[in-house]
């Protein structure tokens, strides 16, 4: 008797968790969903500001943003010695 009531307890509870789910489900993810946007919103409104911010400057500035490494020098191949052609023999 006690496993059949736990049994039936069981499949109850599980059966109100999937329609509470099934009502609540959409309207949490809508909510995650407006928030992520307006996170996104906030985040671009920043990036133009600071990139308006950036770009107002007096005629005649120049501003580097990225200097590429310098390349180094390659060694010449004249100073590296003696070449000598050989044959391979068979």
């Amino acid at each position: 008797m006690g496993l059949l009531r736990f049994l039936f307890i069981t499949i109850t509870v599980i059966y109100i968790i999937r329609i509470l789910a099934r009502l609540f489900m959409p309207f949490l993810f809508r909510k995650a969903a407006e928030k992520m946007t307006e996170k996104m919103n906030n985040q671009s409104g920043q990036q133009q500001a600071n990139y308006q911010s950036t770009t107002k400057k007096p005629e005649g500035t120049i501003s580097v943003d990225y200097v590429p490494p310098r390349e180094k020098k390659k060694p010449k191949l004249d100073n590296a010695g003696d070449f000598v052609d050989y044959e391979e023999v068979k």
